[in-house]
């Protein structure tokens, strides 16, 4: 079964989440303080990182993008039924 290794940051609104992407893609703060101080989901404590992880473990809207896009950028924003995410996929085996 296909797995991955993902952060993420979760935010409320697609405005945050877009101005949040074009800063880390500046390199004006890195993904993992963006999260700290800005992602509403546990993760948050650990920069976003959720870990190894299935296919079928995270919501669909989710799954499309780790298994599907390019490693190493940042996705998104993306909706699903808990706000709006952006996405590193940092490795999928």
């Amino acid at each position: 079964m296909a797995k991955a290794i993902a952060r993420h940051i979760l935010v409320n609104n697609e405005k945050l989440a877009r101005k949040l992407k074009k800063e880390i893609i500046k390199n004006e703060i890195t993904f993992e303080k963006t999260a700290k101080k800005f992602s509403k989901c546990p993760s948050k404590k650990s920069g976003g990182n959720l870990g190894t992880f299935s296919k079928g473990e995270m919501v669909k809207e989710f799954d499309n993008i780790v298994f599907k896009e390019d490693l190493h950028r940042v996705h998104g924003p993306i909706r699903t039924e808990f706000g709006f995410h952006l996405i590193e996929i940092l490795a999928r085996y």
